[in-house]
């Protein structure tokens, strides 16, 4: 049995008791899920591939028999980290080169072995990453086709010339993020004209009105390719890798659930999350129902 809450737009205050029953954060509270002691409480943060991923994994467990409960929608990593550490949330289906920047912000920029050695000694007792998937999701600044040609434009080296002349549009946190506005500069001598704080939903948009010149978007975006979007190339490496790999509680995962998330990262590739992000995000499926066909057709339920 499965309990989904919906927890965009949700204080923290209600976020954190918003699945009922005893508060985790409470002196005594079940540190094993909340309200029901042997459940696994996925999260997911506040944008479409986050909430598919946590379907993915959870549904694989439930068909397992695994007991799930699902928290979705919670926001930012600056908002959710702090409860999978404290046992609110049991997993968390992350970005292994995202939560290594959260962690240490001075931590180089490497490749996918080396960013979860880096990532195993950064995580605090109770913590940990299973096995990242093949499937990537990187950050990218991305314009139209129409700004490329304008200004020549094809990797974040060709920015520093004419940034002063755009508006570059993400979320907030990117603003601050060493693999964000920060890193542009510090990498590649990219200073913006301006930052506009947008919800993930409303870059694209934004992008094609002109309203911003460049956005923050995933590589697995479907609206990418949609819209002919140029995605800039990174030379550095400033995003680094961006596998999936789940972040765990390590006391409220057992090896049973740990063996069914690991086949699900093993069977994930890039080219699917982004076929299954077009689903949801172009042709308006649910995440749920996306989830749940895909894993039958992998023989994972």
């Amino acid at each position: 049995m499965s309990k989904k809450i919906a927890l965009a737009g949700l204080p923290l205050v209600l976020l954190l008791s918003a699945c009922g029953g005893s508060d985790p954060f409470e002196e005594g509270g079940d540190a094993e899920g909340g309200e029901n002691g042997d459940s696994i409480v996925i999260g997911s943060a506040d944008f479409p591939e986050s909430t598919l991923l946590a379907e993915v994994y959870g549904r694989a467990l439930e068909a397992e028999g695994v007991p799930v409960d699902y928290q979705l929608n919670i926001g930012s990593r600056e908002v959710y980290y702090d409860q999978i550490e404290a046992g609110a949330l049991s997993l968390f289906p992350e970005y292994n080169g995202a939560i290594l920047a959260y962690l240490d912000d001075e931590a180089p920029s490497a490749d996918s072995e080396e960013t979860n050695a880096l990532l195993e000694e950064a995580l605090p007792d109770g913590l940990e990453v299973l096995a990242s998937s093949e499937a990537e999701n990187k950050d990218s600044v991305t314009v139209t086709r129409e700004v490329a040609d304008e200004h020549d434009l094809a990797s974040l080296t060709d920015l520093a010339a004419v940034a002063d002349e755009l508006v570059l549009g993400g979320p907030p946190e990117f603003e601050t993020r060493q693999q964000g506005v920060m890193g542009l500069e510090s990498v590649y001598g990219v200073e913006f004209g301006e930052f506009r704080s947008l919800e993930v939903a409303l870059l694209t948009q934004a992008l094609s009105d002109d309203d911003i010149q460049a956005a923050n978007l995933f590589t697995t975006d479907p609206q990418i390719v949609e819209e002919g979007f140029v995605a800039l190339e990174d030379p550095e490496n400033l995003f680094g890798a961006q596998n999936i790999t789940p972040l765990i509680n390590s006391e409220q995962v057992d090896d049973t659930a740990r063996g069914i998330i690991d086949g699900v990262s093993n069977s994930l590739t890039t080219e699917e999350l982004t076929e299954l992000n077009k689903r949801i995000v172009v042709d308006n499926e649910s995440a749920a129902d996306v989830a749940q066909e895909w894993l039958e057709e992998q023989g994972l339920a």
